[in-house]
């Protein structure tokens, strides 16, 4: 386990998991998920997300293929940028940018 975060605003939970360096699994509670399975809130499996050294040029290239996105936002607790765009059944995909440093109190960056 990296880390827990109660996040108020939500009254959730987000838990990082991480196997042999490489990968993390991020667990979220929510107190009353919408049952549709196509945004990144609902309940199950909500989305694969991919980490990319370069945010700005990953929607850039998106936005050369007219592959629409949203707008990008900021990860409160790391500090590292994201986007969402959709997968032809509509289910979400994260783009997850890996270049902002995470805050000297977190324990994945010790």
């Amino acid at each position: 386990m990296l880390q827990e975060v109660y996040r108020a605003e939500r009254d959730s939970y987000k838990l990082d998991l991480a196997l042999n360096g490489q990968y993390l699994l991020e667990l979220f509670s929510f107190p009353a998920p919408p049952p549709r399975q196509t945004r990144p809130e609902a309940a199950g499996l909500r989305h694969l997300a991919f980490a990319v050294d370069d945010l700005d040029a990953a929607v850039a290239e998106l936005a050369q293929q007219h592959i629409a996105y949203e707008p990008l936002r900021t990860d409160e607790f790391t500090g590292r940028r994201f986007t969402f765009l959709f997968d032809p059944d509509l289910l979400p995909i994260e783009l997850y940018e890996t270049a902002a440093a995470l805050p000297a109190s977190s324990p994945a960056a010790t």
